[in-house]
């Protein structure tokens, strides 16, 4: 079964600031649309607790924190941006 993957409205915002501001913004958004993908087959394989339902995962040139709520089979990302 599929998780729905839903971005905070914070998360939204980053996204779209990095993206505006980047001078690759194909490969972010090609990363957010991975992110997307990943998420909504296997949440929970993918990238490492950060404590607590927190998870982090790399997917370049972004990186997000997000948790996952398997009651109701969603995912939420929490925080966008770009890796050093």
């Amino acid at each position: 079964m599929k998780y729905t993957v839903l971005w905070k409205p914070t998360a939204e915002a980053d996204l779209a600031r990095i993206w505006t501001a980047a001078t690759d913004r194909n490969a972010v958004a090609a990363a957010a649309d991975r992110i997307d993908a990943l998420l909504a087959r296997d949440p929970h394989s993918r990238g490492e607790s950060r404590g607590g339902s927190i998870r982090i995962m790399v997917e370049l040139p972004l990186a997000v924190h997000f948790r996952v709520q398997d009651a109701d089979r969603m995912v939420y990302v929490l925080k966008v941006w770009r890796p050093r």
